[in-house]
């Protein structure tokens, strides 16, 4: 099933795409995504808590920053180091984490997104505004994120010991629904997306650069964090979190970047760094089932 059902979902968004109603569903499944399934995911990883998950979430929040940073010095253009560092851990991550390691990493990913998610919150809306914005109006866009929202859940039927429930038949009932889900709808959106992009070569051979910068950096940075930070089951998770460096720039940087700046430029660096991505990740799902 977890092989199946992403294939199943990016092929069911090649085909819905030439339909008239494609954008209505796309936003559908994008909102579900977003705002249900991941969220009832992020619960039940934290209710049922598994060691590591922290140190997880700052690799992931300062590996993005560090990214930046890397990108900005190369370029001194923040949307393209914007691009370089915030990844589409959502609709692309988790349905090939799962395809790849199998649902029993999900707790790993979900650590891993909401570093991401944090930084994509603060960072990502203060890299392509063109005036400051107040530390107040970043805490409280973080606040209300998805992500921060489903952690305050968490710590709170925490403290309501749901965890220390007998029988949670139904609650694993949802978390396996919503795992479903949510690859299922991701994979259909990056079908239905990638069905209506128009993709230059000269673009593919930028994303292809960047792209082996990146993954440069992920051996770099994930060689680093596995003989020198003390993260829990490391060796478990080492391969879920190389894939973070595998991945394209999140898709909502251009709704971002059209808000802020009345622009689309990133559109064509998340196209084609999508389809770049796509073969990365096969390749290392190649060498991760060959090794």
């Amino acid at each position: 099933m977890s092989a199946l059902l992403p294939l199943l979902g990016f092929f069911s968004g090649l085909i819905l795409a030439n339909s008239s109603f494609s954008p209505q569903l796309r936003a559908v499944f994008s909102a579900f995504l977003s705002r249900l399934f991941i969220p009832i995911v992020i619960i039940y990883n934290m209710v049922f808590y598994q060691a590591g998950s922290l140190s997880l979430m700052l690799f992931s929040f300062f590996s993005a920053i560090l990214l930046f940073f890397i990108y900005f010095l190369l370029s001194k253009d923040r949307l393209q180091a914007l691009c370089f560092s915030y990844t589409n851990m959502a609709w692309l991550g988790f349905p090939i984490a799962i395809a790849l390691f199998g649902e029993e990493i999900s707790s790993a990913m979900i650590a891993i997104y909401v570093g991401g998610s944090i930084f994509g919150n603060v960072w990502a809306v203060a890299s392509v505004s063109t005036t400051p914005l107040a530390l107040g109006d970043m805490f409280k866009k973080v606040l209300k994120s998805p992500p921060v929202v489903a952690l305050l859940l968490a710590a709170l039927f925490r403290v309501l010991q749901l965890q220390t429930l007998e029988d949670h038949q139904w609650i694993e009932a949802i978390y396996q629904f919503s795992k479903w889900g949510m690859v299922f709808t991701g994979m259909s959106v990056l079908g239905m997306w990638l069905r209506k992009t128009k993709v230059h070569w000269v673009d593919l051979i930028y994303s292809f650069k960047i792209a082996l910068l990146k993954v440069f950096c992920g051996l770099v940075f994930c060689s680093f964090a596995y003989y020198f930070l003390a993260i829990a089951n490391i060796h478990e998770y080492i391969g879920v979190m190389f894939l973070l460096f595998c991945l394209p720039p999140a898709a909502n940087i251009v709704a971002l970047e059209t808000h802020y700046q009345g622009t689309g430029v990133s559109a064509k660096y998340i196209a084609s760094g999508t389809i770049v991505s796509c073969v990365i990740c096969v390749l290392y799902g190649a060498v991760v089932h060959l090794s």
